[in-house]
Order: structure tokens, then sequence, then C-alpha cells
């Protein structure tokens, strides 16, 4: 699996642009599975599991990566065939089916994160307040809206990179710590129309 994949089809902007089809290759990134494992997991037909599994394969966004032989049947597992998908120059005239593929799998990571919160152990939370110095905090869920220009915007995300970057590069050693513990981190920063939230001062003052 790669880390990234640079999407350079028309066809393939079309195949994430399908909800189902967005939250098969979010599963895919996770683990590999069969379309009857996929089936049962979403609560869809066989037929039309299928169906999708070779949309998606034929436009190279999922790869079968082993077969097993279960009764009788040769039996296929999938995986999606990157971490993340980002779209070639050469797609951006497809601006509504550009927009609408990266919107579903915005939508599927957001889903994935909700699943990760619900199911993490009760000890991430446990000491999550206490301490208004972010050093103390265990764990941060923060919503942020700021009116920024778009170089400040991109500089910030590569600064963010930068930093994940960093923080991973320090994980094998962690992974042998005895202490060491797996955090897991999501992001989303894009341009919105309206502020969600009424514009309050930081110091107190509407």
């Amino acid at each position: 699996m790669k880390q990234v994949l640079a999407l350079t089809t028309y066809e393939q902007l079309k195949a994430i642009s399908d909800p189902l089809r967005a939250e098969i290759i979010m599963k895919l990134v996770e683990t590999s599975y069969t379309g009857q494992q996929l089936a049962a997991l979403l609560e869809i037909s066989r037929p039309k599991i299928h169906y999708h599994l070779k949309e998606l394969e034929k436009n190279s966004l999922i790869e079968v990566i082993r077969t097993e032989e279960k009764n009788g049947i040769m039996q296929k597992f999938y995986r999606a065939t990157a971490r993340g998908f980002y779209p070639s120059e050469d797609l951006l005239p497809y601006a509504e089916a550009l927009s609408e593929s990266t919107r579903q799998l915005f939508v599927q990571m957001a889903n994935k994160t909700k699943t990760a919160i619900l199911s993490a152990p009760e000890s991430a939370f446990a000491k999550a307040a206490g301490s208004t110095d972010p050093k103390d905090w265990e764990a941060i869920g923060s919503i942020w809206e700021i009116s920024a220009t778009e170089a400040d915007f991109k500089a910030f995300t590569q600064g963010l990179f930068d930093l994940m970057q960093e923080l991973r590069q320090k994980s094998d050693a962690a992974e042998k710590d005895p202490n060491g513990k797996l955090y897991y981190f999501s992001a989303f920063g894009f341009e919105i129309d309206e502020p969600s939230f009424d514009q309050v001062d930081l110091n107190g003052e509407e």
C-alpha cells in the first residue's frame, strides 16, 4: 500500500464521489476484506458489493492482495491501493466531481474518527480536563474558525504535516518503550461560507 496515490482520471473521481464506494475505500484503508465480509459489515447485498468492488478495482483504487480457498470457493481479499488520495492538476477542470469526491472522503474520515472516539478506552479521556496548559493534556479536541489568507492556510498545513512527520519518526522508539502508547490523530481544514459560531472576542467581549 502506498502512502498517497494521485488520481489522474475523471473515472477515478466519479468512483470516489459515490458515498458507498468512498465508505468501502475507507474500510479497505483500515484492513483487508473479502466481498462477503464487506457485504455483512455494511449490510448490503453481495451482488451490489461486488459491483462496486469491480468498479473500484478497475480504477486502481483497490486491489486484491491475497486469495484463500474456503469450502471449495476462492475468496479474494481486497485492500485500498493507498492510505490517501489526491487529485492531479489534470483533474482541476472537473471542479464539481473533484469537490464531491473530496467531500465524500472527508465524510468517511469523520465517520472513522467518530468510531475511534466511541471505541477508545476510558483512560483516553479520564485525564483530558483539569488544566488550561496544553502540555498537560492527554487528549485534545478543538474546533476553530479562523480568517486567513490562502497562503497562510497552506503554510500552516505544511507546518502541521512537518510536526506529524517529526512525531512519526519518533514512533519506532516509542513502540519499544514499555510506557509507549498508541494515539489517534484526525485533522480537517477547509473553507466555509458563513461562520457557525457567534463571533466572540477572546477577551470575553462580543
